[in-house]
């Protein structure tokens, strides 16, 4: 039945209903009878229909569930308003896209609770992260976690330790800020062992604010890559997406898969 019926649109689930109500429709159902009201797929639908009368659902009923059915469909958003395109590159006509700088701006100064940012490749920073110092600074209740890659150069022989000691140097005072409240960074150890045997890059590319806003791009954490390379991304409204991603690298922490730097 869910396949078969919220598939149809709304305009088609009440006219069933209205059909079944004046008696024109009624079990045993068949693909003849409902073809005059479905466009297509009048057998699937005959057999749902048949479905609920066979498990005893009254006329009555089936046409109030398909009433209820369409009121739902109806008011379910789409998807159009709860994932939007961003797209960073040279300006193409007839195309309107959200820039990848303007968005991840506009998420970082109205963030209220929390923002987890997950990048691979961090340049510019202190640009990149203005708008988010600037918005911890104003509301020190604002919680930042980020993920970030700590890479290792071909033939660098450095202590993981010192490695990582110096990335986060570097990002104190090249890469955030100066003077504003420090984010907790955390990383992959194994992009810092010594060892390369298992190496691996921490490459995800994502934002989540207030767990409900979810920015997801291929571009890094980089002036080019925010306002100069060919970049796509989604922009997507979903507590649920939201919090797949949190837990997700929430247990990483928890299971000492990452390591807290700062």
């Amino acid at each position: 039945m869910k396949e078969a019926l919220l598939s149809r649109a709304p305009s088609e689930l009440r006219a069933l209903a209205g059909a079944i109500r004046m008696g024109r429709l009624s079990a045993p159902f068949s693909a003849v009878g409902l073809r005059q009201i479905v466009n297509d797929g009048a057998d699937s639908v005959a057999h749902s229909l048949g479905e609920m009368s066979d498990s005893g659902m009254p006329a009555a009923g089936i046409a109030y569930t398909l009433e209820l059915l369409a009121e739902t469909i109806a008011d379910r958003p789409k998807i159009e308003d709860l994932v939007q395109v961003v797209a960073t590159g040279p300006e193409v006509s007839g195309v309107a896209n959200r820039d990848t700088s303007v968005v991840v701006s506009d998420l970082f100064s109205r963030a209220e609770q929390s923002v987890v940012v997950i990048g691979y490749a961090v340049y510019q920073g202190q640009k990149v992260f203005q708008t988010l110092a600037a918005r911890m600074n104003e509301r020190p209740e604002l919680n930042v976690r980020m993920y970030l890659d700590i890479t290792r150069k071909p033939g660098d022989t450095t202590m993981a330790s010192e490695l990582v000691k110096r990335f986060c140097h570097h990002f104190r005072t090249t890469q955030w800020p100066g003077g504003a409240r420090l984010p907790e960074i955390f990383y992959d150890p194994r992009s810092a062992a010594l060892n390369r045997t298992g190496a691996a890059s921490l490459h995800a590319k994502c934002v989540v604010v207030d767990g409900e806003r979810v920015f997801i791009s291929s571009a890094n954490f980089t002036e080019a890559g925010q306002t100069r390379n060919i970049e796509l991304g989604l922009l997507v409204s979903s507590r649920g997406v939201a919090e797949r991603i949190t837990d997700f690298v929430e247990q990483l922490v928890e299971e000492r898969l990452l390591t807290r730097a700062i």
